[in-house]
């Protein structure tokens, strides 16, 4: 999810570059909506797994 966003935001970059700053900006959102969904899914991951740790020691 995390090169998806990373994707999104290099094409959001070239665009802008080379004018097109409606796609720059559509592929700036979805890069944006797709890094926050990986920092939601990292944190509950970690969450999960700092008390399955706790559980085992």
């Amino acid at each position: 999810m995390l090169k998806w966003a990373l994707f999104f935001f290099i094409i959001s970059i070239i665009a802008g570059l080379f004018g097109f700053t409606g796609i720059a900006a559509g592929a700036a959102a979805l890069a944006k909506i797709l890094f926050f969904i990986f920092i939601v899914i990292f944190l509950f991951f970690l969450v999960l797994g700092l008390m399955a740790g706790s559980a085992l020691f």
